[in-house]
This record gives structure tokens, sequence and C-alpha cells, in this order.
């Protein structure tokens, strides 16, 4: 199971995440936008509240993805970049 050490949340409706392996990704949200559970997202204020809950990230509006999710669909990023 993998575990977020960090997030950012991006104007493009992307999630920038460093693991607690100190690996990197880009997680594309804006697909999921057309699902119910995510739909509150396309607000920009609402995306940006996203914050980091170990094993997941959540939003105030509830919606939440898995770290697992977010690793394994999420495209890697150069060791040089790091999420503010």
């Amino acid at each position: 199971m993998k575990k977020v050490a960090s997030i950012s949340a991006n104007d493009d409706w992307t999630l920038d995440v460093c693991f607690a392996n100190g690996e990197l990704r880009r997680y594309d949200v804006s697909p999921l936008l057309q699902r119910e559970a995510f739909r509150g997202l396309e607000d920009a204020a609402m995306f940006k509240t996203a914050r980091n809950g170990g094993y997941f990230v959540a939003w105030d509006n509830d919606a939440d993805l898995s770290a697992d999710t977010l690793y394994q669909e999420g495209a890697p990023l150069p060791p040089t970049f790091h999420p503010t």
C-alpha cells in the first residue's frame, strides 16, 4: 500500500503527488469530473481544497482517491521535480 508524503493541486486539475518512497507522479483528475462523486471538483476553489490523508487524498466535498490509484494511474515525474 502506497503512502502520500505531499501533494500539490494544480490549476489544470492535476495533482502532483510525492509518495513516501520518494517517487513523484502526476495524476489527471479531469476525466473523473463527469462522475457524480467528483462533479463538485469542477469548481477550482473546491479542487484546491485537496488534502493529504496519508493513504488517500480527500477534498472538502467528501470526494477522495486512494494513494494506490494515484500511484498506479499517475504519470511519473522526473526526480528533480518537487511539488510545493
